[in-house]
């Protein structure tokens, strides 16, 4: 139980280092500055009620941020390390794929997470320096977005073993993206279909990662208040069983993939 917990650890903090020596959570981190720190200091329109639509522009930034760096993060768990076969020396020591690909998506779930939480200290900070403010909504909003993106990294790290990299990148941003913005109304315009038709939409919505159950983006800029604790709990169990699903299916094509 000591060596699973130590190479477990070892390998989190590998994957951890690896994904933050890369340039482009950097890049982001400068371009969440360029743009969060001159809305903070920006009144729209003359108006002091009116920063709740700077705020959500903000909001939406940082989940565009968020997207970004954790299908990168799923991306470059294992191809980078297919292509230069430096897989085969962690291979070597007493440690299973399925171990490995559960440490590495620990690290990199944990690499994204410390982006984002720094993403939401921007905005937050953004909101106070206008005199805004939250209220309990606030935590659960933080929440539901880090599970959303603990999610959002096993899609791309299943796709990362099935697909190539620009196709995985594209075709998980559209899924993700797509749920995000339309996912609610899906079953409402299915109504409108053929039967056939109905029922494949359906059924793509059943098995779809629905995005839009961790947004609250609404409910934190307009003060409408937090969602009910069951809700909340449903949802949060929903990002666990769907994540671990996925990696189950990721172990199952590592185990079967010739190196």
């Amino acid at each position: 139980m000591k060596l699973f917990a130590r190479q477990t650890c070892a390998l989190v903090k590998l994957s951890f280092i690896e994904l933050w020596r890369r340039n482009d959570i950097f890049a982001l981190f400068l371009l969440g500055l360029a743009l969060m720190v001159p809305l903070s200091m920006a009144t729209p329109f003359g108006a002091g009620g009116a920063s709740r639509y700077l705020d959500e522009m903000a909001l939406l930034l940082v989940w565009g941020f968020s997207l970004f760096i954790a299908l990168g993060a799923g991306q470059r768990l294992f191809p980078p390390e297919f292509d230069s076969r430096t897989i085969y020396p962690l291979l070597a020591k007493p440690i299973s794929r399925g171990r490995l690909l559960v440490g590495k998506y620990i690290g990199a779930v944990a690499a994204s997470w410390s982006a984002l939480a720094f993403f939401y200290v921007l905005f937050v900070g953004s909101v106070l320096v206008r005199g805004g403010g939250f209220s309990t909504e606030l935590p659960q909003a933080i929440v539901l977005h880090f599970a959303f993106v603990a999610l959002a990294v096993a899609v791309s790290l299943l796709g990362s073993l099935l697909v190539t990299a620009s196709a995985n990148l594209s075709l998980s941003a559209i899924v993700l993206v797509g749920m995000f913005f339309f996912g609610r109304g899906i079953p409402e315009y299915a109504e409108g279909l053929n039967p056939a038709l109905a029922w494949v939409l359906k059924v793509l919505y059943a098995i779809a990662p629905h995005a839009e159950f961790f947004d609250m983006r609404q409910r934190l800029i307009h003060g409408w208040g937090a969602i009910d604790g069951v809700v909340f709990v449903v949802v949060l169990a929903y990002a666990a069983v769907y994540a671990a699903v996925l990696l189950s299916l990721a172990s199952f094509v590592l185990r079967r993939k010739r190196l």
